[in-house]
């Protein structure tokens, strides 16, 4: 069992940590020593896994931008050639790409370097094998062997070899624009266009120069392609506003047909159109989901609980496909996905709202630069035809007025907690006139209300991880947010063990 030290690292299907110095009362806990414990618990894990010996196996190593990233990539590669592993250095890498190394180079397991869209402070390990990324379970296994200090046999046969793959990946995205596009000039599909990249400084600026300029396309007006790990710039996240803003600001200085903007390790993705319109949220997941219903009509799309009540009349409705709300978590709607196409369930693309969008066509792998290429391809198509992109989702219909309130729950078994709440409300709820309880929703109560009492919904569930209780709230109606919340606070004011 997991005691408090290792158990501070698992967060989800990754395992995070505070890796440098630089803010006020968070000191370093990745310390290589632990690292080094980590690495050896990856090493024996995967052994198992894989049904091979340490010293058979072949794993790679890639980082994103973060300053920590060198010293922890020094630590787990050296760590993994002392148990005799072939290790492939990747050097500055997006996650995405190193789940494709056991593609397309036959390694048994991957690590990726990167805490994702967090402060600069901090770092972590991402793992995958051939089927994925891991699972929680497999996160408090690798750790367990940690914390015992379980170790593979020291050997001298492993070896370090330092390789390009983020070329062959870029390239992989160009082979497929072409392919798709299929214009004229097919080596410069992109010819004509004018798209800009927002990278946030992360791992994503190889998008820019490796794949849109080497397709014709012009890439003047830019931003922030360059790596560095202080993020001086931007948080590198496409659900933060000042990054949303950053990119916006840059399609309209440079008059730019399309903007692309990617979190620090590029699983993750957004774009705006060249009207200004933000692909983010609702809307990218309406552009992703009439993507990817081409050829697959009827099919099912995996979305998070969040999204909004005019993408699910958009999908079903406009598009002709079924709308599966499942729960938050980006690994949650992929597992959801795979496990429905294994029923039958033809379902192509599972996507939440954060930006993760994974394709059953790329092995479902959440992968923003594999997105950011599937929309690029679509507007080209669309030019063919004399049609701009933002007519694809034309038909959404987005809220006049939205919310989220996150409120801290304050007893200290926290998840009791917030199931006893959700369980309240839902009797609260149905018990209401005008109030509707969804029946299509898996993760916390989702309720809608008629015109007259605010002419929108609220969803209240419990966070992932965190001792928090989420409420978003969304009105087609001014003043409808406000009327909403007010209902609802009579439900509050009467239970327990929430900060109001």
């Amino acid at each position: 069992m997991l005691k408090d030290f290792y158990r501070q690292f698992k967060s989800g299907t990754d395992i995070r940590g505070v890796a440098s110095e630089g803010v006020s009362g968070q000191s370093v806990n990745l310390t290589d020593e632990v690292v080094a414990s980590m690495a050896d618990g990856f090493l024996l894990w995967l052994a198992q896994k894989v049904g091979k010996k340490p010293c058979e196996l072949k794993i790679s190593v890639g980082r994103d931008s973060r300053i920590s990233g060198p010293r922890i990539m020094e630590v787990t590669t050296s760590r993994f050639k002392r148990g005799g592993a072939e290790v492939l250095r990747c050097g500055l890498a997006s996650t995405p790409s190193m789940f494709m190394t056991t593609v397309d180079l036959g390694c048994d397991g991957a690590l990726q370097i990167t805490a994702s869209h967090h402060p600069f402070n901090r770092n972590g390990l991402k793992f995958f094998t051939r089927e994925g990324g891991l699972e929680g379970s497999d996160i408090e296994a690798i750790l367990e062997l940690a914390q015992d200090g379980k170790a593979p046999e020291e050997t001298d046969s492993g070896t370090i070899s330092d390789i390009d793959y983020m070329s062959d990946y870029a390239n992989g995205l160009c082979e497929k624009i072409k392919k798709e596009v299929a214009a004229e000039d097919y080596e410069h599909p992109l010819k004509g266009f004018k798209i800009v990249v927002d990278a946030g400084n992360g791992a994503g600026g190889f998008y820019a120069d490796k794949v849109l300029a080497v397709l014709g396309a012009d890439t003047d007006g830019s931003r922030y392609l360059d790596p560095d790990g202080m993020f001086p710039n931007h948080v590198p996240n496409p659900e933060d506003s000042a990054a949303m803003a950053s990119i916006c600001e840059a399609v309209r200085e440079s008059k730019a047909d399309l903007g692309v903007i990617f979190d620090t390790d590029v699983d993750r993705g957004g774009a705006v159109d060249s009207k200004g319109n933000e692909i983010n949220r609702n809307r990218l997941v309406a552009v992703a989901a009439a993507i990817a219903l081409e050829g697959n009509e009827g099919g099912t799309i995996v979305t998070d609980s969040i999204t909004s009540s005019g993408l699910k009349d958009f999908i079903e409705n406009d598009l002709g496909g079924k709308h599966y709300r499942y729960r938050r978590g980006y690994k949650n709607v992929i597992d959801k996905a795979i496990e429905l196409n294994q029923n039958g369930i033809n379902c192509p693309l599972a996507i939440e709202t954060s930006g993760h969008a994974a394709m059953r066509e790329n092995y479902f792998l959440d992968d923003g630069a594999y997105l950011c290429t599937k929309i690029i391809i679509k507007a080209a198509q669309l030019r063919k035809e004399g049609k701009e992109l933002d007519e694809l989702t034309s038909a959404l219909k987005e809220p006049l007025e939205s919310t989220e309130i996150r409120y801290k729950i304050t007893e200290k078994d926290f998840r009791a907690c917030g199931e006893r709440i959700i369980a309240e409300l839902t009797e609260y709820a149905e018990a209401k006139d005008g109030w509707k309880v969804a029946d299509d929703n898996r993760e916390g109560i989702r309720v809608s209300f008629d015109k007259e009492n605010g002419n929108g919904w609220f969803l209240l569930r419990l966070s992932v991880h965190d001792p928090i209780m989420p409420l978003n709230v969304e009105s087609d109606s001014e003043g409808g947010v406000e009327k909403i919340l007010s209902q609802l606070k009579e439900f509050l004011k009467t239970t327990s063990g929430l900060e109001l």
